[in-house]
């Protein structure tokens, strides 16, 4: 990576019709070298600029598409690692902010996944028993994982399609590291609650009885998303009482209750839709991260359509938010310059395993 002869520092002071004239200015400059993508849950100041927006599989498809040379991903640390995967040797991944990353993929580890599956096999045959899968908010060595073990990775859109495929692989799954993902995905899957278990990875053999482990048709990781745990049913009950023709919309990272209490449930491309197509002068009440529920708002305003924001405490993705105009003109002045500033750049072996887990989830999304 290059060394950088322009400081982020001197973009604080810009007021935000400089920092979006001289955003433009770059990226024109660079024209099709550059591709900006940007995630749903980013803030507008920096979601206006981007190219192509989505989550996490719609982006992944764009990073596998992208002909651009430099990639430069508004989101999460682990969004940019996909992009540098799924991308051609010649192409560079950047984060334009090295400290935007995700406290759900913080909370499962290579050594404390290696450290569960040496655990599972005091019990059963993982490689023979078990398909690991692993929710894309996860770093690249996790996907490295699974693609050696023959599993798979999911996102929030495809979860369903690839626990098909999983089980058809083998009888039980472990799935990492969002354990709310998993438990809905897993219900409306005819699978029993009592069938999926919690592996607390703080815990030997994740606080679970070989017995547990043998019934268990899916073993759930003991990680969760800070922002979607906010949301909790007396939230939707308390709205309900105001607005009794209110449709409740959550995430499926949403804990089980609040899933079980919403009218839909599924990815921010699934909210995004099923609150467009609707009809004029609906009311909806969406548990998921606060600047797409602003954004939402915004857009179908016109139509009549309110859409609120289900916790009354403000929470948006702190590490999401992390992307400001700033460093994203920061990062596109110096490739302008000729410097690339924040590569992510995976591990060459780590990444052809990564890989095969990333486009056995692509092969079998619909």
């Amino acid at each position: 990576m290059a060394t950088t002869a322009i400081d982020v520092q001197n973009f604080i002071r810009l007021s935000d019709e400089e920092l979006d004239a001289r955003i433009e200015a770059a990226k024109e400059a660079l024209g099709d070298r550059l591709v900006i993508l940007g995630h749903h849950y980013q803030r507008e100041e920096v979601f206006k600029h981007a190219d192509f927006s989505g989550d996490s599989l719609k982006l992944s498809r764009q990073a596998a598409a992208s002909n651009a040379e430099f990639i430069v991903f508004c989101g999460v640390h682990f969004m940019a690692e996909v992009a540098d995967i799924l991308s051609s040797d010649e192409q560079v991944s950047i984060l334009p902010d090295l400290s935007a990353g995700c406290s759900m993929a913080d909370m499962a580890d290579l050594a404390h996944v290696e450290r569960a599956w040496q655990e599972l096999s005091e019990v059963l045959d993982p490689d023979e028993t078990v398909t690991p899968v692993t929710y894309i908010n996860s770093a690249a060595d996790l996907k490295a994982f699974c693609g050696r073990h023959g599993g798979i990775v999911c996102t929030s859109t495809n979860a369903p399609h690839v626990l098909k495929w999983s089980f058809g692989q083998r009888e039980k799954i472990l799935f990492f590291p969002d354990q709310h993902l998993g438990r809905n995905t897993g219900y409306n899957m005819d699978i029993p609650l009592d069938e999926m278990v919690v592996w607390d990875y703080d815990q030997p053999m994740g606080g679970l009885t070989p017995e547990q482990i043998k019934k268990a048709k899916m073993i759930l990781w003991k990680g969760f998303c800070s922002v979607h745990q906010m949301f909790k049913p007396e939230h939707i009950e308390r709205f309900k009482e105001k607005y009794p023709e209110a449709r409740i919309i959550s995430h499926p990272e949403s804990s089980f209750e609040v899933c079980q209490a919403s009218d839909y449930v599924g990815s921010t491309e699934y909210i995004i839709k099923t609150i467009a197509d609707s009809e004029p002068g609906t009311r909806w009440l969406v548990g998921t991260e606060l600047n797409l529920v602003n954004r939402l708002n915004e857009q179908f305003k016109a139509e009549g359509k309110n859409v609120h924001f289900m916790s009354p405490t403000v929470c948006m993705c702190s590490t999401m938010f992390r992307i400001d105009p700033q460093h994203l003109l920061w990062t596109l002045e110096n490739l302008v310059e000729g410097r690339v500033v924040n590569q992510i750049k995976v591990d060459k072996t780590e990444a052809e395993q990564a890989k095969l887990a990333l486009e056995r989830m692509l092969e079998v999304s619909p």
